[in-house]
This record gives structure tokens, C-alpha cells and sequence, in this order.
């Protein structure tokens, strides 16, 4: 391909360990533990003071300890090793190119969000975290993946709390220097994509980031010329008025397909990771009516080989913009595809109580050869709310299928835990991820030695926990009380329930604070004591959630709690992975049905973490009875207040009577084998079934190569 991504990223390293930059720019790196320790090994403190930048830590490193590193012995060693490890990842067959040959050209995937790593904070929440691990997976597979988003300049906001509870959202520019991306260049100009609107033309550039072999294409509205409304347009994420929001989904459907188009990619497959991306499809039939066909045979020669995920179990969770929205942004562009005004506005409408929409979900369904939900239940759901545009099938027959989620292992297990693993399971236990036989020799690990590994990762998390606290006191305005609800007297033997997502009211962070005396008496046990762990974050614009936020603050904040309740400020990846790696219970509390799959209690299970959670979403499936506890009934609630007193007493009695209990029951060792037991059953049961291993093979055998014969 004539087109280069410049300028890269410059480093003044020995030769002897040049490659360093490499690695560093390619986000391979975050998902091996050897990397880590690569980078760390030069300078811990500062690796650890830039919240772990390989381009910043490379940069701002003395040449003296480069120096140094380059005639250490033993470091070189590490990077040999992980170098040779690194060629042979890209050298080797991939399980593509074995199972599926016929995969030749680029699969191009769509998200609004991609959750990478910490220091590309271009993600919000899950949607971005999964489709972050989709690439790695996809990587690692040996997909000719390809993937579309929006570098976010301003990324997605850090979060303060008040000492009264209230969110603070702080914007923090990212410095791109700092950044593993680089410009996409022709000649040695930026390569920009033109989208007209019917009062102004925008122009938007191009920034690549390599996630292993797959290249992510990020547009950039910030160039020069274009007007300053529209230069912050991809500065941060879901905009929440209506112009710049549809705006950002033309850019992303639109532009994206003409981006793809001028770098010289002719995909097999478009994979659109929710409805922000629907236009595409649009976009792909254009193209052919601009060839001569009509729009309705270019629409359905194109159909097949677009796939379409939803992610969103309620209508009012999608996206539907309002006819005269429609007209003021995309007026010129119907003609483009040969239709009146009245024939466009059909191709998605949406007939609503409070009127008329254009829905991006119809337009996809409509427009899609496949189309899943992301669990068994939410596609039932998904069925069912979509029925309407089908109206002589049986909901049963309603054509969207379903793909469980799942969780890149590599990038969420402990390292510790992965060593261990590998000591029982043989050191290619990786590769075979998926193998639910081999998984059977987890019973094999002594229970001393994975109980061991357990108070470790529970240790390193109440360090980490400290070492945030003391940081955030060094920062000023901090009041004393915050420094105990952020988690300062956790004691590393209780046992510890984490509830970690973003503060949504259906998501019930709430349900255990229902009866409060009845929890102080449960978390102050002299002999048998409970922490909760909260974080998370609520929309900016979203003020339930944000109330939600405060009111779980006040609770966590009481001195009645003893310090046992913890609210944790500016959760991110990196506070993810602590919370899924060193808590006992991962606890989930959404209203039934509304939790579409859920991934972060995937990333428990992979790590020993034992699940304590309503039977929706990914866990009605994963559930068996012995691998963690449920909350409340698999069936419909008469209301949501029968559903919330009935969930908040079964989540009560269980801690009280099943949960607590058997953490404490010790042997003279103080090791709890019957808990140990239910470990090993979770991991069992999860790391083969909720991985991306699992998912991404799902998405080819269902979707990817049926769409070649379409």
C-alpha cells in the first residue's frame, strides 16, 4: 500500500535494545506480561508514575539507565526472550489461515469506543472494553481484521468525588506525543476524507494504532479549515446534543467506508459494533448506485456481507434522531442515492408515541445478512422488541441470532494466576484456551497453592488501593473522611465483594444498600467481616446515574461502616483489572432483563473470582449451581418493585447464610478448600466458554464466512 503512517514515534535508545520502540507501539505489548515487566525493569518508579506508557517511559528515561540496560546481562536476556516471542507471533500459521483460508480479505469492524489500555482512553465502558478485546482476540486468531473508530483528543473524562458524593467530570487533552499513533500520510501529506453536509463541507484525517497484526483506523475531525464547531466534533465521546451526535455517526458510517475506500481496502465483511456505525450501510449501496444500479437492488446486493451487533435490550436505549435532524444534515446525500426525501425517511422509520424517528438499529437491521444480540437471553429479548418489522414471522423466526460475549484471557488474567496455570496445565495452556478437557487438570493445583495465589492478588489490590489514596491526599482537596471511604483501613483477609460498572440506574448499585442496619450487621462481624468495593462511572449527562453515585457516597462514607465500604474514584482499565484480579465475590445487580451480557464478571470467573449475580445476561448461562451464587428468580418480575424487594432479600440471606460462611470455613491453615472448590468449578466453566477465543470463532462460524457466500 502506497500510504504510510507518519511521523512515528521517535526514540533516542542503545541499539542494542532499539527494538524497545518498537514494542512500545504496538499494543501487543499490553497483553504480555513480559512486556511489562521489560518496560518496568528500566525504571519502576517512573513506569508506575505515567500510569504505564511505554512512549512516555522510553522518552522521559535517562540515557544513563538506557545505557545501563543495554549491557545488563539479565535484562537483555528478557528482551531477547520476549523478541523472539514477539517475531514468532507474527511469523507463525494462525488458526485462520488453517480453519479458514477463504478469509483473505479485510473483515472491517466498526465501534464508537475501542477500550485498548488506560493510555488510549478512547472508551467509555464495556461496549469499548469488548470491542478492544474483539481486536486482540482477533490478532491472536489471525484475522484479517481491520477496525474504524474516532481518536477522541480530549479521550473520556477522569472522574472526581466530592466529599458531598456529586461527580465531577474533569477533561483531560491527551498529549499525542505520548500516544502509540501515528498519522496516516500520502506523500507526505495527511490523507483526509471530505463529508458534505448541505451547508459545509468537513474534512477529517487519519490516525492508525497497530493492536497486534490489526491495524485501527481512528478519524480526526481537528484539521485545519474546518470550522471550530467542527474541529471538536471527535473530541470526545457521545456528545449528548443531537447535532454533533449524528454528525460523529456520518463521520463513523460514512466517512468510515470512504476512508477504508481511499487507503485501498475492499473488505468481504462489515461488522458494525452497535447502530452508531448504521450508515454504512447506506454508504456500500451508494456506491453501487453510483454505478447504475437502483437503490433497492444496490441495498440488497450489499446486505450480505454487512453484520450487525446490538448490544442494547430497551428501545429508549438506541439510537433514533427526529425527521428534521435528518433533513438538515443529510438532505443532499438521499439524492446520492437515488431517492426522495419520503423513500429515505422509509428505509428507517420509526413510528413512535411522541412521533416519527429515524432508527439506527432498523436501518441496520434492515440493511444486515446477519444480525446477534450478545447473549442467549438478549437475543430472545432482542427478538422479540424487534418483531415488528418482520410481522409474518413468528417471534421465534425473527432473523437476529446471538454471540455470548466474551473476555480477552491474556489481557484480564493475573500474571501470577497465568504462571500457576502453566506450572498445571502446561505452558501452551493458552493456545488451547478454549479446550473445556484441559481445563479439567485445574483440579490438579493443590488448593494451598491457588489459595496462596488468591491472598496475593487481595494483597496487591489493598496496596494498590493505598498507594491511590495517598496520591489523590498529595493532590490537595481531599477531606479525611474521603480518604477513608477510598479504602485506607481495607484489611487484606476479609473477605471482599467488588461492584465495579458504570452507575446506571437499571444496573441497581443500590439493591444492597436496601436495608441498611441489615448490612452494617453483616459487614461488622467481629470473627467473620465484609468489604464492598464500589466504583464506576455515570454519563456526564446522565443525572439518575449520577445521583445514584452520591446516594451510594453517603452510605460508603458513614463512620457506622468502619471504613468496610469503599467507593473508588475514576474507575478505568487499569482499576479494572485490580478489582477482577484481587476481590472474593464479583457481585451484579441489574434489573432483568435490561443486563444485555455483562463482561466484568467474566473477568472475575477467569481469575478465581467467584460471581454473585442476577440470572441475566452472560450469567444465566454460565451459572451451574457450584461455580458462585444467584440473586433472584430467572423469570419475570410482576413489577419492579416486587423485583427489587425480592432480589435485595435473596442477595441479603445468601451473603448471611451461603456466601460468608463458607469463605470463613478454614482448615488449621487457615485455608478454605470448600471455597477453593467453587473457585476451580468457575474457572472451569468460564475461562473455555466466556473468553474472545470462544467468541470470535463464533463470529467467523456464524457470520464472517457465511457472509463470503452471500
Amino acid at each position: 500500500m502506497e500510504f504510510i503512517t507518519s511521523p512515528s514515534q521517535k526514540f533516542d535508545l542503545p541499539k542494542r535494545i532499539a527494538r524497545l520502540g518498537e514494542l512500545a507501539t504496538n499494543l501487543w505489548w499490553t497483553w504480555q506480561p513480559e512486556a511489562v515487566r521489560l518496560f518496568g525493569r528500566l525504571d519502576y518508579d517512573l513506569w508506575e508514575r505515567i500510569g504505564h506508557n511505554p512512549i512516555r517511559h522510553l522518552k522521559e528515561i535517562g540515557r544513563a539507565r538506557l545505557n545501563q540496560a543495554a549491557k545488563d546481562k539479565d535484562y537483555l536476556a528478557l528482551y531477547d526472550a520476549l523478541f523472539e516471542k514477539f517475531d514468532g507471533y507474527f511469523a507463525k500459521e494462525s488458526w485462520s489461515q488453517k480453519a479458514h483460508p477463504e478469509l483473505k480479505n479485510p473483515i472491517a469492524y466498526f465501534s464508537m469506543e475501542f477500550g485498548l489500555h488506560e493510555t488510549l482512553p478512547i472508551y467509555s465502558g464495556g461496549l469499548g472494553v469488548l470491542a478492544g478485546d474483539h481486536l486482540k482476540e482477533s490478532s491472536d486468531l489471525g484475522l484479517p481484521l481491520i477496525a474504524v473508530g474516532f481518536m477522541y483528543a480530549q479521550g473520556y473524562f477522569s472522574q472526581r468525588i466530592s466529599e458531598d458524593g456529586w461527580q465531577e467530570a474533569l477533561n483531560n487533552p491527551l498529549t499525542f506525543e505520548h500516544l502509540p499513533v501515528a498519522l496516516v500520510t500520502k506523500d507526505n501529506k495527511p490523507v483526509t476524507i471530505e463529508i458534505k453536509f448541505p451547508d459545509r463541507v468537513i474534512n477529517v484525517q487519519v490516525w492508525e494504532t497497530r493492536v497486534g497484526r490489526i491495524p485501527l483506523y481512528l478519524l480526526d475531525s481537528n484539521v485545519e479549515g474546518n470550522s471550530d464547531f467542527d474541529r471538536l466534533l471527535t473530541a470526545r465521546l457521545y456528545w449528548s446534543d443531537l447535532d454533533r451526535r449524528i454528525m460523529q455517526e456520518v463521520l463513523l458510517g460514512i466517512g468510515g467506508v470512504r476512508m477504508l475506500r481511499a487507503l485501498g481496502y475492499a473488505p468481504d465483511v462489515w461488522h458494525m459494533n452497535e447502530g452508531h456505525a448504521s450508515f454504512l450501510t447506506l454508504e456500500r449501496a451508494r456506491e453501487l448506485v453510483a454505478k447504475g444500479l437502483t437503490f433497492a437492488d444496490a441495498a440488497q446486493k450489499t446486505l450480505g456481507q454487512n453484520v450487525f451487533t446490538t448490544h442494547t435490550p430497551v428501545p429508549a436505549g438506541n439510537d433514533e434522531f427526529p425527521l428534521w435532524l435528518m433533513d438538515k444534515y443529510l438532505a443532499t446525500y438521499w439524492p446520492e442515492l437515488g431517492l426522495t426525501r419520503e423513500e429515505f425517511m422509509n428505509v428507517a422509520l420509526h413510528h413512535q408515541p411522541h412521533g416519527e424517528t429515524y432508527s439506527m438499529p432498523i436501518l441496520a437491521l434492515k440493511f444486515s445478512g446477519g444480525s446477534n444480540g450478545v447473549s442467549e437471553l438478549h437475543g430472545e429479548v432482542s427478538r422479540d422488541m424487534w418483531k415488528f418489522m418482520w410481522e409474518d414471522r413468528d417471534v421465534k423466526d425473527v432473523p437476529i441470532d446471538y454471540v455470548t460475549n466474551g473476555v480477552h484471557t491474556a489481557n484480564w488474567m493475573a500474571r501470577r494466576l497465568n504462571v500457576l496455570l502453566e506450572k498445571y496445565l502446561g505452558t501452551d495452556w493458552y493456545d488451547n484456551l478454549d479446550d473445556h478437557e484441559l481445563m479439567k487438570k485445574l483440579d490438579s493445583i493443590p488448593d494451598p497453592e491457588l489459595w496462596g495465589v488468591r491472598l496475593h492478588l487481595k494483597r496487591k489490590l489493598t496496596f494498590y488501593m493505598r498507594e491511590r489514596v495517598r496520591d489523590r491526599w498529595t493532590q490537595g482537596g481531599f477531606h479525611p473522611v474521603q480518604v477513608v471511604s477510598s479504602g485506607v483501613l481495607i484489611n487484606p483477609y476479609a473477605l471482599t465483594i467488588g461492584f465495579a460498572r458504570r452507575f446506571a440506574t437499571y444496573k441497581r448499585a443500590n439493591l444492597i444498600l436496601s436495608d441498611i442496619d441489615r448490612l452494617l450487621d453483616i459487614i461488622n462481624r467481629p470473627n467473620m467481616p465484609v468489604q464492598i468495593i464500589f466504583a464506576g462511572k455515570a454519563h456526564p449527562a446522565d443525572e439518575p446515574g449520577k445521583q445514584l453515585i452520591q446516594k451510594v457516597y453517603r452510605t460508603v462514607k458513614k463512620a457506622e461502616t468502619g471504613g468496610r465500604l469503599v467507593f473508588l474514584e475514576d474507575y478505568d482499565m487499569n482499576l479494572a483489572r485490580y478489582l477482577v484480579q484481587g476481590v472474593d465475590v464479583w457481585m451484579n445487580t441489574p434489573r432483568r432483563p435490561y443486563e444485555a451480557s455483562g463482561t466484568s464478571g467474566m473477568k472475575a470467573a477467569i481469575n478465581g473470582v467467584l460471581n454473585f449475580s442476577v440470572l441475566d445476561g452472560w450469567w444465566r448461562e454460565a451459572y451451574n449451581g457450584t461455580n458462585g451464587w444467584s440473586i433472584g428468580r430467572d423469570e419475570p418480575y410482576e413489577s419492579n418493585e416486587i423485583q427489587d424487594a425480592a432480589d435485595a432479600e435473596d442477595l441479603y440471606h445468601k451473603l448471611e447464610h451461603e456466601i460468608i460462611p463458607m469463605y470463613y470455613n478454614r482448615d488449621p491453615k487457615e485455608v478454605s478448600h470448600e471455597w477453593i472448590a467453587h473457585m476451580k468449578d468457575t474457572m472451569k466453566t468460564c475461562i473455555p466458554q466466556f473468553s474472545t477465543r470462544r467468541m470470535v470463532k463464533q463470529y467467523v462460524e456464524k457470520f464472517y464466512a457465511p457472509a463470503l457466500k452471500k
